[in-house]
């Protein structure tokens, strides 16, 4: 998966945790298994499938699950570090015009634009 992807699959699993909060806060009912049923698809939409030869060792079978999910977990922890920076930086000038959700969905724009590409 392209790391853009994974960078709005990031951002799309922080919206959910958004949303949730703001209905917790307003009191409303929520539907947790559909909520968990989004998280978990946009998770596992990041991650890589894992073929394991039945007869692999479980050192190979540790090495190939370490080979599959390091580059994965490595782009998944940047797309949460950068949101997270994201995020902060307006806290920390002071934006009291944008709200958490409109920072996110501003980082989804740039994203989009290919503003964080590898190489840029």
């Amino acid at each position: 998966m392209e790391r853009a992807e994974v960078l709005k699959r990031v951002i799309g699993i922080l919206t959910e945790a958004q949303e949730i909060r703001r209905m917790a806060e307003a009191g409303e009912e929520q539907d947790n298994g559909a909520t968990s049923g989004v998280v978990t698809q946009l998770l596992n939409e990041m991650l890589p499938s894992i073929s394991v030869p039945a007869d692999a060792t479980p050192q190979e079978v540790a090495g190939l699950v370490a080979e599959a999910l390091g580059p994965a977990l490595h782009t998944m922890v940047s797309g949460f570090s950068l949101a997270f920076t994201s995020l902060a930086m307006a806290h920390d000038a002071g934006r009291t015009d944008i709200s958490a959700m409109e920072v996110l969905q501003e980082l989804a724009l740039e994203i989009e634009a290919g503003t964080f590409d590898e190489g840029d």
